[in-house]
């Protein structure tokens, strides 16, 4: 019985923390991810700080850092030749845009962008390459 209970509980838990995305919010979610991928077409880092996350901001403590890292680490989200949407995921961790990324060599990257809800709007708290065709069965 105390099992039942504890799951009961853990369950009207996860109900209360947990927030729905919203008709909008996908909207706004992939507005954030594309405003920054225009910044970064500009070499406007500044910019594209602002669409990071508080943790985010934290861990790299100013535009040049950041830039740095996503121009080393990340250059198919610096300079992609194209782009495109896929879907919202609604995980443990909260939601996550899945974006495929066309880069200038012409290889198809599937990127997973963790999103949270701030009072500054949506902002991006991690971008994690996914292996392989995220939609593939």
């Amino acid at each position: 019985m105390r099992w039942v209970l504890f799951y009961m509980r853990a369950f009207i838990f996860a109900l209360i923390v947990s927030t729905p995305v919203m008709a909008g919010d996908a909207d706004d979610i992939e507005n954030t991810i594309r405003s920054q991928f225009e910044a970064f077409q500009r070499d406007d880092f500044d910019q594209a700080f602002t669409y990071a996350s508080p943790t985010i901001k934290g861990i790299f403590v100013s535009p040049d850092n950041f830039g740095r890292m996503v121009r080393q680490g990340y250059p198919m989200v610096w300079r992609p030749a194209s782009y495109r949407f896929l879907g919202l995921q609604d995980g443990p961790d909260g939601f996550s845009q899945i974006v495929e990324i066309t880069d200038q060599q012409g290889v198809t990257h599937y990127l997973r962008y963790a999103m949270i809800n701030t009072p500054d709007g949506w902002q991006i708290n991690g971008v994690e390459i996914l292996r392989g065709n995220p939609l593939a069965v």
